[in-house]
């Protein structure tokens, strides 16, 4: 069997796996000896909801941390090139997908190693499906600038996208940051961009919606100051 690298799907919330992953998934999990992880501590955690009686001691963790290093990922890859297939885990959705797993798929693919992704959540997809956007044409565009000026700038630039390209567009920002981020949505965005806001995806406190900034300039807005979200923009 050939070595693979398995990008392996976390859920985005406290939903029981079984209820967000595929069965297949958990065979590939129970079957693998290395795991190149976001964070330490949410992979074990993720392993032993997949399986109460995997033997974590038994196995080996390579941590990415927060900052890139091509030398160090490269070196990762070892037990993939000696002939042992190996996973990657995200802290929550798919790996390489607004996450640094991405930096290790990239030296796999140079090296021409075998990558597979399996089949979980993706926020990004999730909220395209739900917002009753473009789902022809969009983009991820990851955190906006802090600086509110910056933020403004960026903001108007992509409204300008979504409204000439009709191109939806996707962002995010930490949680304790959505209401701030929203209410500068409100205030920069025009009155007929629709704005969608999705939130807690695939969680019990799921929350999507879908109006033009007008109808949220009046509507009592949710409570995001816990919540992942993400927000979408369009024509």
């Amino acid at each position: 069997m050939t070595p693979t690298l398995y990008l392996i799907p976390v859920e985005l919330g406290d939903t029981p796996h079984d209820q967000i992953l595929p069965a297949a998934n958990r065979d590939v999990v129970r079957s693998l000896r290395h795991f190149i992880v976001e964070d330490l501590r949410s992979a074990r955690r993720f392993l032993k909801r997949v399986d109460r009686d995997i033997d974590i001691d038994a196995l080996t963790f390579y941590p990415m941390g927060k900052h890139s290093d091509a030398d160090l990922y490269a070196s990762y890859l070892q037990p993939l090139s000696a002939g042992e297939s190996m996973g990657v885990l995200s802290e929550a959705g798919c790996p390489a997908v607004a996450d640094p797993g991405a930096d290790i798929v990239a030296i796999a693919q140079r090296r021409g190693l075998h990558v597979v992704p399996l089949v979980g959540p993706s926020s990004i997809i999730l909220s395209v499906m739900a917002s009753g956007l473009n789902g022809q044409s969009f983009a991820f565009n990851g955190y906006l600038p802090i600086a509110p000026d910056e933020r403004t700038r960026r903001l108007k630039a992509l409204e300008a996208r979504a409204m000439q390209e009709q191109q939806t567009q996707l962002f995010i920002e930490t949680p304790f940051r959505n209401h701030k981020l929203l209410a500068t949505l409100l205030h920069t965005l025009r009155p007929q961009t629709r704005l969608c806001i999705a939130a807690g995806i695939t969680t019990a406190d799921e929350w999507i919606a879908t109006r033009t900034v007008a109808a949220w300039q009046r509507a009592t807005l949710p409570d995001l100051s816990k919540t992942p979200a993400i927000f979408l923009i369009g024509a």
